[in-house]
């Protein structure tokens, strides 16, 4: 009997045991840390720098004496490259900014003519735009990667122009401030790196000088004259950028196990 009580309280011990056992909490292994993909945003400061060509015109207008105008028109066109810095900010999918850019182009261009009946047997008038920049605002939808934009603001050029005639000769090299618009389309091949194509036009006003005498076989070229000129210009470029991860805001908070 006492052997048979002690092997039945054993055997209760034992499944006891084995239960509280069963019951107690085990401790998992930690789950493994996979970084979140960085969310994408326009926001940031960039810079990079483009290349294109460019094509555009000079009108030079010579006004004479008696009151009568003499028109001159040359086009020209050209590669034209260089390098931007701008910073931009997204709201939503709304993206605005402020881009600066310089360029340095081969626009130039020269024509030749004569007025027999004004006494000038021949003229030779030319110009080129050899180095130009603007300071632009930035406003744009963005389609995830994709930043469609329109672009506008101030734009600087070296123009230089001249006219030669037997008798006479004038030129002029100034800078010129103009204005420029446009509109362009930007993908963003990683979060840094993005690509973009970009058309704008250009107009850098009027300057002004005076011929002291283009031909001394009429007397009313004699005397001297006034010309005017005005340079348009268009461009269409393709480019890179690079924007730094520093100014852009701070991703989500994560929790690490």
């Amino acid at each position: 009997m006492i052997r048979k009580f002690l092997i039945a309280s054993a055997s209760a011990v034992v499944l006891t045991g084995s239960a509280v056992a069963a019951d107690l909490p085990t401790r998992a292994p930690p789950p493994v840390y996979v970084p979140p993909v960085p969310i994408f945003t326009w926001t940031g400061i960039y810079v990079g720098g483009q290349i294109g060509y460019a094509w555009g015109n000079q009108n030079s207008v010579v006004f004479l004496p008696n009151g009568q105008a003499l028109s001159g028109y040359t086009s020209n066109d050209g590669v034209i490259g260089g390098a931007h810095i701008g910073y931009n900010y997204q709201v939503n999918q709304f993206v605005v900014g402020l881009e600066g850019s310089v360029d340095g182009s081969s626009l130039s261009r020269s024509v030749s003519g004569s007025t027999p009946s004004y006494g000038l047997t021949s003229y030779t008038i030319g110009g080129n735009a050899g180095v130009q920049g603007s300071v632009r605002g930035r406003v744009g939808y963005a389609f995830d990667r994709v930043l469609i934009y329109a672009t506008g603001g101030v734009a600087f050029a070296g123009v230089n122009g001249y006219v030669s005639t037997p008798f006479s000769y004038d030129s002029t090299s100034s800078t010129r401030v103009g204005w420029t618009v446009g509109g362009g389309l930007e993908y963003a091949v990683t979060n840094n790196w993005s690509v973009r194509a970009e058309y704008r036009y250009s107009s850098f006003g009027s300057s002004y000088g005076y011929l002291p005498g283009l031909s001394s076989a009429s007397p009313l070229l004699a005397s001297g004259v006034n010309i005017s000129r005005k340079t348009n210009e268009n461009q269409v470029q393709v480019g890179f950028s690079y924007k730094f991860d520093a100014f852009a805001p701070a991703g989500p908070v994560v929790a690490k196990y």
